[in-house]
């Protein structure tokens, strides 16, 4: 029997799944994540799955949150973005600056208007001059000019000086988005550009350990809207996997539940992710996916995603007393799990005099050669020491002020991470979970409490007390997974403006609570969160907390058999989705504009421009498919319009884009050796994975809650 394996590297865990033909899970392995060298991590999960079973994998998928987490945590690699016909203003608006230092956003004199004319032409020795300066200090560049999807002459010609002057990586605005909207097309490039080396070494690793296992089929990823390409497509625009992992966790979660109206909550190690399922089609926000406080133009599943998760960090909060996230640390009974002599260093810090670095120790985290290349000597000894094992932050700086301050630049550069106090410690300490280090949960709870009161005045906990301060933040937790939840809905329902839903969310949130409490208590308000959507909730840490949530909210709750690895189980059942799209517009009446690459084309004929648009469109799309690794591929055609109603010419045609979709299932013809390894024979062993995702669980395990 063949099957199909699917791989997730997420923050915390790397988990790998086996698929029948039968569309379901045979086997399951979790282990964790190695960030400093991703090869562990997935090794060890592969090694985990039956051997007998490994010989004969058909088709290998990946979904990660790595990309999701470095947006939502605001990590990533140094870049350079190029801006042709940008001034001060609209670098302010994109939010730029929050990511890219000032040298790294490079104006230059450019760009073209809103029907494709060059506005000045581009500053090409100055464009030279900043690439040479800056290309020993970046991992790769991105270009973003203005109007650049309605001619993109400027983009181009940047990309080959690049090219030639660095061999660097280049993500240029017009490849990643079709829309208008300059400030947030160039904040798309720049994210795609800061994601490349993340990519670039999650494949590498994947390769490497499937040389390891002997094991030979085409390798695939999953994209934010659920659709797999392969590995050279994902190189290209690494940020089209922002939110492949949750995108690959709604649909393994419906196929693993088997229902077609749900909502999905995916609680992972970094963020909690909320999908709504309506007849089995998660929606897609065209206009581009917000995650944490960005939103790059990629079209992906509409999820509604928040820096709360296992490995979130709860810290003191000027704002909110006890605040959760968004900042990702090693959880304290992990990193007890792993280095047995914390528990000693904790019980030091109990009864020593609280300070703002309990529970911090320093790890290594990633391992940027542009990054490192860049440090100091002081900082250069830290990441040495760093090779040795954990450091705990208040001995260092003990020992070296110097090592001290080191230590907190390197975590600031993403080079390493802090451990801290997080949900995964409170289930632990609460007896909701038991993989890890309880002892040193319950130590850590300590420590954070007596931080707390002594520090910032909070709480009224007995001293030594561990269970109370832990319950407190639960209630917290649950309420916010909920109040997150609440929100999704009032999204759903468009009537709403984000911060306005936000601000709404925390109010029905408490009513919905008090409705479930005291049914018929004479209450004005009686309110019901999704009577007809079920709770689906997958992830590892989503059995501790959910059971609580879907309580409060009197919502049916499912925790689906292999929920906890869902997002590799979603990895392997999607089908590769390419998309083509080119604009019409009517800037002066009865002329027509096609815009696509270079110069815009011109019509006198809305109907010659619209066959024109087809003609491209259907080629573009069907050569991305197959590009992507997609099998008999099928395109389907669309077009969206905007009117005006005109006093004196009636209906008016503005402008309208045409839309190829090309659909296919992954090419999963791959070269097998012979037995006598000499010689390689092509072998077509493609299957059909299916759309139809409510059949891929038995009814019998669809309730089970483990």
């Amino acid at each position: 029997m063949a099957f199909r394996l699917g791989i997730d590297t997420g923050g915390t865990y790397t988990d790998a799944v086996l698929v029948d033909d039968q569309q379901q899970v045979v086997a399951t392995y979790k282990s964790l994540t190695t960030r400093y060298d991703l090869t562990i991590g997935i090794d060890n999960a592969l090694s985990g799955l039956p051997a007998e079973m490994m010989t004969d994998i058909t088709l290998v998928s990946l979904s990660t949150t790595l990309t999701t987490n470095s947006v939502v945590e605001g990590q990533g690699a140094p870049v350079c973005v190029l801006l042709p016909g940008y001034n001060e203003r609209q670098i302010a608006q994109s939010g730029l600056l929050d990511i890219v230092t000032d040298e790294g956003a490079v104006l230059l004199t450019g760009g073209h208007d809103a029907n494709g004319d060059e506005s000045e032409p581009l500053d090409e020795a100055a464009a030279r001059n900043a690439i040479l300066a800056l290309k020993d200090k970046v991992s790769a560049f991105a270009i973003s000019a203005m109007f650049g999807t309605r001619n993109t002459s400027h983009e181009v010609r940047l990309r080959t000086l690049v090219e030639e002057l660095t061999g660097k990586p280049v993500a240029c605005g017009h490849e990643l988005a079709s829309s208008l909207g300059a400030p947030q097309r160039a904040l798309t490039a720049v994210l795609n550009a800061r994601m490349v080396p993340y990519i670039q070494r999650l494949i590498s690793s994947v390769k490497e350990i499937l040389s390891h296992h002997q094991i030979v089929a085409p390798l695939m990823i999953v994209k934010g809207d659920g659709s797999l390409v392969n590995t050279d497509t994902a190189l290209q625009q690494p940020v089209a996997t922002v939110l492949s992992g949750p995108a690959a966790s709604v649909v393994g979660a419906c196929a693993l539940s088997g229902l077609k109206n749900t909502i999905v909550a995916d609680m992972g190690g970094t963020t909690t992710d909320i999908a709504i399922v309506s007849n089995g089609q998660p929606e897609l926000c065209s206009e581009g996916a917000r995650v944490g406080d960005w939103q790059p133009m990629v079209e992906a599943v509409r999820v509604y995603s928040v820096g709360l998760g296992g490995d979130s960090e709860i810290h003191y909060s000027t704002a909110e007393g006890i605040g959760i996230g968004p900042r990702r640390v090693v959880p304290m009974c992990l990193l007890g799990h792993q280095y047995p002599w914390v528990l000693e260093r904790l019980e030091h810090q109990l009864n020593d005099y609280p300070n703002a670095r309990n529970n911090r120790f320093v790890m290594r985290l990633e391992a940027n050669e542009v990054l490192l290349n860049q440090l100091g000597e002081h900082e250069r000894y830290a990441w040495e020491r760093l090779a040795d094992g954990p450091i705990e932050l208040e001995a260092a700086v003990m020992e070296d002020r110097n090592l001290g301050r080191s230590l907190a630049k390197l975590q600031r550069a993403g080079l390493a991470i802090y451990s801290g106090f997080t949900p995964s410690d409170v289930a632990h300490v609460l007896g909701l979970s038991k993989h890890w280090s309880t002892d040193t949960a319950n130590l850590a709870a300590k420590v954070w409490a007596k931080q707390l009161r002594n520090l910032y005045g909070m709480g009224k906990w007995e001293l030594g007390d561990a269970k109370e301060p832990c319950r407190e933040v639960y209630q917290l937790i649950v309420t916010k997974i909920s109040t997150t939840l609440v929100e999704a809905g009032l999204h759903q329902a468009g009537k709403l403006s984000e911060a306005r839903a936000q601000n709404l969310a925390g109010l029905l949130t408490e009513l919905i609570f008090n409705s479930e409490q005291e049914p018929g208590a004479g209450a004005l308000f009686n309110l019901d969160f999704a009577a007809d959507y079920p709770l689906v909730a997958v992830g590892a840490p989503s059995a501790s907390y959910y059971p609580v949530v879907a309580d409060m909210l009197g919502t049916e709750l499912i925790l689906p058999e292999h929920g906890n690895v869902a997002n590799a189980v979603g990895a392997v059942m999607g089908s590769v989705v390419q998309r083509a799209k080119v604009t019409i517009s009517q800037p002066t009446y009865g002329a027509f504009s096609l815009y696509h690459k270079g110069e815009p084309k011109r019509f006198s004929n809305l109907q010659e421009a619209e066959h024109c648009a087809e003609q491209i469109v259907r080629e573009e799309a069907l050569k991305a498919a197959l590009a992507a690794g997609a099998a008999s591929v099928e395109v389907v055609i669309s077009k969206e319009e905007n009117h005006i109603t005109h006093d004196i010419d009636g209906d008016l045609f503005l402008d309208s884009e045409v839309i190829a979709t090309a659909t296919g299932r992954p090419d999963c013809r791959a070269l097998v050796l012979n037995a006598k390894g000499d010689s390689e024979t092509s072998v077509d062993i493609s299957h059909d994975v299916g759309t139809d995702l409510a059949s891929a669980s038995d009814a019998s395990s669809r309730y089970n809650i483990h």
